[in-house]
């Protein structure tokens, strides 16, 4: 079993460390976002520089392959071979010296990028894809020049042309293709209005989106998409915010609610205050995951780097037997140099090396547009392993909003209304949901909030602070047992299989008790069957007592609870199911269940909203939906399926090819270098195809 340390280890690594000395070949498009404002995609290398496409545009490949197709046309005119098969006869004094500048033009320009990639390939002690192609095309270049000047033989300039046109074809599309598995992030920076209307001084004023400054107060209107993070202040609409969290159905939103910029407004205007511009946007956070995810190596693709640097001293190795083979049966030196130029082309583990970051690519974007953020490579591959999952009950199974229901006095000194007030006051600088409960109930009942002062929060606990000059505690059966002190006396009317219980003390005395009930979510339970058909064992782990956990986990048919968990105990827990030998996920809301996520072979921050920044987790859901856990595990597996499948693709092909390549048919079927080079890119697009499939269900 991998434990957790080691991909943790990974994660705080800078990528270009780890890469420098390995074979990448994700090269994405980066997208930086200035300001509000966004430029468009520069090209940059994701593995710190050793890529072999580095310092080569998309469009580059292009413009050298058109410009060279251009030339080849009358290299192929002036070649004898190619006037045979055509019946024709061309031929002026120094004619073989044209062909030769005319080769020598596609040799250098055509053949550049592969040039300076061995060269970048042999600096790294890592010889690749581009060593095998730029030995291929010296070697019959070099070959063809001493046959121009006086070598007995056939020249190979028209095979070395178009060899260098269908390789220069190829990498224009396996890069246009891994480009394109980016673009669901272009589409997301393209979310963003230009212009937005802002309120200052009383006035309503539109200004160009870079200029927009947090805290100012923006009008969205019915169908616009909303320019920035922020929270409502007057107004409420249907919010749509698919592009975003994969969310399908338009959320309601009013006052108070975030809104996330690039979302689209619905039927109702709204008036918004901006919490996130530029780098703090949600949208700029999901982009940087996404990249950083895309950037990062996983076993598997450590795995195709290793498999492609075998594959391509085998190719140098068996191309040389070969020439070597041939030349000693007596055949001529152009046919024997033909067959190891042919074995170095055809088994070009071009496909291989394309076939893992390009499903990483697709996956990471995929995800990304469905609320399933990827900030660990590793352990998304790991899901597919997993036999445990250990869901943290408030905020995950569970809505997490809880509603106050009862407010009881304990004692005749104070009333309910000063009990709530109390428990407000010290509860309003916390961001628990018991906090949010009870601050809301305050505002139903149109009470004042008190002044606090030293405010401490004990985790797992309860928050205490000095309100009114009394010292005042508000907290759960935790604290007594924490404190060793007896838990008061619940009245009989509290449910507690149901309600979470509160504890008012003020100046250590409890003073009254607030109980708040929270709901299960619609999609838990059938989140729980569906792992049961995974194979997937369900525990619930909570804070709560055995009461409330026995009742949640039976109503969610799970396979067990942990109940009286204190936040520091969370790690421990799942550590205890590791050691008997599980691999286990941890599902939590990222706050208090750091450790604990840290801890678990697969860490799922669930319900983070707009805080994408959840340190610890591997993987951020962006919806409150249990739903997406098992969407997530589908998905990894679907992916490693994918990749898995490039990886035998990539390999079975080389296994095939290598030995016709060599010659293996001959006088029955000869394998032209030419024909090698066009094998070679159709075994990479049938991999580009086969990761382009891949889809979220």
């Amino acid at each position: 079993m991998e434990h957790k340390h080691e991909h943790h280890e990974h994660r705080h690594e800078p990528h270009h460390q780890e890469a420098a000395h390995q074979h990448d070949h994700n090269s994405n498009e980066h997208m930086h976002m200035s300001g509000q404002g966004h430029e468009h995609h520069k090209e940059h290398d994701s593995s710190g520089g050793h890529d072999e496409h580095a310092g080569h545009h998309t469009m580059d490949f292009l413009k050298r392959f058109w410009l060279c197709i251009a030339i080849t046309v009358p290299v192929l005119l002036l070649s004898h071979m190619v006037q045979m098969w055509l019946g024709i006869a061309i031929s002026f004094p120094g004619d073989n010296y044209l062909l030769l500048a005319l080769s020598s033009f596609i040799y250098c320009y055509g053949g550049w990028p592969f040039l300076v990639g061995m060269v970048r390939e042999l600096k790294w002690k890592n010889p690749g894809m581009m060593t095998l192609v730029a030995v291929a095309i010296s070697t019959a270049y070099i070959y063809s020049v001493a046959v121009v000047f006086g070598l007995r033989g056939m020249d190979f300039f028209w095979e070395l042309a178009t060899l260098i046109d269908i390789m220069l074809l190829g990498h224009w599309l396996e890069m246009k293709s891994q480009m394109a598995a980016s673009r669901a992030l272009e589409s997301l920076v393209e979310l963003l209005p230009a212009i937005v209307h802002v309120e200052r001084n009383g006035q309503v004023t539109d200004i160009p989106l870079k200029d927009l400054q947090q805290n100012d107060i923006i009008l969205v209107k019915p169908g616009e998409k909303i320019p920035a993070d922020g929270v409502i202040l007057d107004g409420s609409s249907n919010v749509n915010e698919s592009m975003l969290t994969g969310e399908s159905v338009p959320v309601r939103k009013g006052e108070d609610a975030k809104v996330i910029g690039g979302a689209v407004n619905g039927d109702g205007a709204l008036k918004v205050q901006v919490t996130g511009t530029g780098g703090d946007s949600y949208l700029n956070k999901v982009i940087n995951l996404v990249q950083s995810a895309q950037g990062a190596k996983s076993n598997t693709q450590n795995l195709a780097n290793k498999v492609a640097k075998w594959l391509t001293i085998i190719s140098i190795s068996v191309g040389i037997i070969t020439f070597i083979v041939w030349l000693a049966k007596g055949n001529e030196l152009s046919f024997a140099l033909e067959r190891m130029v042919t074995v170095m082309v055809t088994s070009c583990p071009h496909a291989l090396g394309v076939a893992i970051p390009l499903v990483v690519a697709i996956s990471t974007s995929l995800s990304a547009t469905h609320g399933l953020l990827i900030r660990n490579r590793t352990a998304f591959e790991n899901a597919r392993k997993l036999t445990t999952i250990i869901f943290d009950k408030t905020g995950t199974l569970t809505r997490g909003a809880h509603e106050v229901q009862q407010v009881i006095p304990l004692s005749d000194k104070f009333s309910a209304d000063d009990i709530l007030r109390y428990a407000a006051a010290v509860q309003q600088n916390s961001e628990h949901h018991i906090a949010h409960g009870v601050m809301k109930k305050l505002k139903e009942r149109h009470l004042e909030l008190w002044a606090s002062t030293g405010f401490t929060y004990m985790q797992g606990m309860g928050v205490s602070g000095t309100v009114n000059g009394r010292k005042v505690i508000a907290a759960g059966p935790n604290y007594f047992r924490q404190e060793n002190r007896q838990i008061p006396a619940i009245p009989a009317e509290i449910d507690q299989s149901t309600d979470t219980v509160n504890f008012l003390l003020i100046d250590d005395t409890p003073a009254g008790i607030i109980t708040l009930a929270d709901s299960i979510r619609e999609t838990a339970a059938e989140a729980i069957a569906d792992l049961k058909t995974m194979n997937i064992r369900s525990f619930l782990l909570t804070g709560d007592n055995e009461q409330v956990a026995a009742a949640v986990a039976g109503k969610l048919k799970m396979d067990g609870y942990l109940a009286n968990v204190l936040p520091h105990e969370k790690q421990s827990k799942v550590k205890e199911f590791q050691d008997k030998g599980e691999i286990v996920a941890m599902t939590g809301d990222g706050v208090n269940d750091a450790p604990a996520l840290a801890q678990a072979d697969v860490g799922i921050a669930i319900g983070s909203g707009t805080d994408v920044a959840a340190e610890t987790a591997d993987i951020i859901l962006v919806n409150s939906d249990p739903k997406d856990v098992v969407q997530m595990i589908a998905f990894g597996r679907a992916t490693y399926r994918k990749m898995v499948q490039n990886l035998l693709w990539a390999v079975g092909y080389n296994v095939i090819a290598i030995p016709l390549a060599a010659g293996i048919l001959y006088p029955a079927f000869m394998l032209s270098p030419a024909m090698g080079a066009v094998l070679m890119s159709l075994s990479t697009i049938v991999v580009a195809i086969n990761a382009k499939l891949l889809r979220v269900k």
